[in-house]
């Protein structure tokens, strides 16, 4: 575990680190407490279904493998006990990954999640990609998400804050995108400087993606 930001005097208590697998089930949890009502996910792994919060837990952790195995930063917040308390797993610019990822992923994820869900995944990319034309080589915040107890106390402004300086110290990048599925967090991107570039739709689900340019 690599410390990347130093403490803040908003946050001393907290610092920013890379994370290993050895971190991979709590960051897994963390994950999945936030996206379990996402309603991209409820309709692409059917919420309904018995075997939802399987399949939610299954694609959540061939993600944290298919960041670790290609050299993605997955970032964590810890608290002074070292206790993690948020993550966030971001592409870089030079990651060529492609909206179908790797061959043993798409594998895996339709092993698990069905072939369905794995298609309305990969499609999803594909619109987010084709919406970001022109913005030129670009991060992306794939996943975020602050352990549901911790929320209301800056650990997000602060997890934003690291990847606003991961960002900066990438001088091929011309700063993030993230495709927002919950209207109710359009607003805490928006106070990072974050705008809406397009609305994208998969199936019923109405998303707002965003970008947030590197300041120059």
């Amino acid at each position: 575990m690599s410390e990347m930001l130093a403490p803040s005097s908003q946050a001393e208590n907290y610092k920013a680190c890379f994370l290993t697998p050895e971190q991979f089930n709590v960051a897994a949890s963390i994950l999945y407490q936030a996206y379990h009502d996402d309603p991209f996910f409820q309709t692409c792994f059917k919420s309904e279904t018995k075997r939802y919060e399987q399949k939610l837990r299954a694609a959540i952790r061939a993600e944290l493998n298919v960041f670790w195995d290609t050299n993605q930063p997955i970032i964590g917040i810890f608290d002074d006990s070292e206790q993690l308390q948020a993550v966030a797993c971001i592409t870089t610019p030079e990651s060529n990954l492609g909206p179908e990822r790797f061959w043993h992923w798409r594998l895996n994820m339709m092993l698990t999640a069905g072939y369905v869900s794995t298609k309305q995944m990969i499609e999803k990319e594909r619109r987010v990609k084709a919406a970001l034309t022109g913005k030129g080589h670009y991060h992306q915040l794939s996943f975020i998400a602050v352990k549901p107890q911790k929320q209301h106390l800056g650990i997000g402004q602060y997890l934003m804050k690291a990847l606003d300086g991961h960002i900066q110290s990438n001088e091929d990048s011309t700063g993030m995108a993230v495709l927002v599925t919950e209207e109710k967090y359009t607003a805490f991107f928006s106070a990072d400087n974050y705008s809406l570039v397009d609305t994208i739709f998969v199936g019923d689900i109405k998303a707002s993606l965003m970008f947030r340019q590197k300041a120059v």
